[in-house]
């Protein structure tokens, strides 16, 4: 059994266990708050000969902070002269601000936002095509196309690390019950049974009517065969209604349709679920409040199953004073084996390199481990592909608030599937 055993990484995590908020993390691991107001841009300094590079941010707590602190120190000491200045806006300022920005012609060198936003700030045109850097970057065949983003032949953003999603397990209840963790999906509904007659919740997940919902749903329902690209009335319908059978058979409290994704983590780590459906994110979550052995498996989604990579997103702003050295600055720091560790180290999050996701750091890491192996294996851009960017939102919120009645019992799995399917009909042509 793979139990995990409290590492000096998690107890640098179980210090900053409110890092990562799951309301805005969902989707990308971030927590917003605080007030700050954001400078116009970057200025060159005069003479060419040192430069401030500007980069916004909406990190608050204090390992994603000291991220984006040793980020500028690197970059720092390897260019001269120029000084990084990392400036902090509000997670639910971000988007309204770089827009507001580009359309006054200013903005930061470099923005890291919500990755699944990229469309909305591309499409205001507040970020610039990466296409001549990408073109001629050397490593680019490290990074999967699932963490490149961009639409009308131009690439936008990418991705330096990436959130997902994976199977936490309370290893005392499983060695209790005497099962190992699942690695099916017939092995997952066996367990929770096992579970559950011995006074256990199953499992925890979140049924939100929106973007969080339809983030979670995402692999339970590709699991059945469900696929934008090809989509599948009845494949969706068989994930709304296995899923709804877990609240029929008491595995899965129906509360979780009110829940986003720290209150399932919550109920996990009070030692009463025998499993979570969460992400690399709450490490440190778990190691401060867990007060039993715990482990994280993949999710067990059979052979069509796939899972979002989230995160933030990485851009050079459509209005940058100083382009190529924000380039360089994504180079050293977000897209670099250096820059991708220390990601690991100070908040838990997969690189999103091939050949940094297969560090000892992550491969030795019993928590870490499954979530590149789904990286690499079964990790799906986010948002799907199959999806144009202006239907992004509206998709998000249609299937998440399906997903969220069939789990409620205010439509059958059927009734919950031909809702989604008319909506698809409309927003994917």
């Amino acid at each position: 059994m793979n139990i995990t055993i409290r590492s000096a990484r998690n107890r640098r995590l179980a210090a900053a266990a409110a890092a990562i908020t799951a309301g805005t993390l969902v989707l990308a691991a971030c927590s917003g708050g605080g007030d700050a107001t954001a400078p116009e841009g970057g200025e060159s300094a005069s003479g060419g000969e040192s430069a401030e590079l500007t980069v916004w941010h909406y990190f608050n707590a204090d390992n994603q902070v000291q991220l984006m602190d040793d980020y500028a120190a690197m970059f720092e000491e390897a260019h001269d002269g120029v000084t990084v200045n990392n400036v902090f806006v509000p997670y639910d300022q971000m988007n309204s601000k770089v827009i507001s920005a580009a359309g006054a012609q200013q903005g930061p060198d470099v923005v890291v936002f919500n990755g699944a936003e990229w469309s909305t700030l591309a499409m205001a045109g507040a970020l610039a095509p990466l296409n001549e850097y990408w073109d001629g970057y050397a490593d680019a065949d490290q990074l999967p196309d699932s963490v490149i983003h961009g639409m009308d032949d131009n690439i936008y953003a990418v991705q330096g690390y990436v959130n997902l999603l994976g199977l936490w397990y309370n290893a005392d209840i499983l060695a209790e019950i005497g099962v190992e963790p699942p690695t099916t999906l017939d092995e997952l509904e066996a367990a929770m049974a096992t579970a559950k007659d011995a006074g256990y919740m199953g499992i925890t997940l979140s049924g939100l009517p929106q973007s969080q919902g339809e983030w979670q749903a995402y692999p339970w329902l590709t699991s059945q065969g469900f696929d934008y690209a090809d989509p599948d009335e009845a494949a969706l319908t068989a994930g709304f209604e296995m899923v709804r059978g877990w609240i029929d058979d008491g595995f899965l409290s129906q509360e979780a349709v009110t829940w986003d994704q720290t209150v399932p983590f919550q109920q996990f780590t009070s030692g009463k679920v025998a499993f979570a459906e969460n992400g690399n994110w709450q490490s440190g979550a778990a190691a401060a409040d867990a007060s039993f052995e715990y482990g994280v498996v993949a999710l067990p989604l059979g052979d069509s199953g796939k899972v979002y990579l989230g995160g933030e997103g990485q851009s050079i702003g459509a209005f940058s004073a100083n382009p190529d050295l924000a380039w360089e600055y994504l180079q050293t720091t977000y897209l670099s084996p250096e820059g991708q560790a220390k990601a690991v180290e100070l908040v838990g999050s997969i690189p999103s390199r091939a050949d940094a996701s297969q560090d000892a750091a992550v491969t030795d890491d019993p928590l870490l481990a499954p979530f590149s192996q789904t990286l690499n294996e079964r990790g799906a851009n986010y948002p799907d592909a199959a999806v144009p960017p202006e239907a992004v939102a509206d998709l998000q919120t249609s299937v998440g608030q399906a997903w969220s009645s069939a789990l409620a019992g205010q439509m059958t799995p059927q009734q919950a599937a031909a809702q989604v399917m008319a909506k698809l009909q409309t927003l994917l042509g």
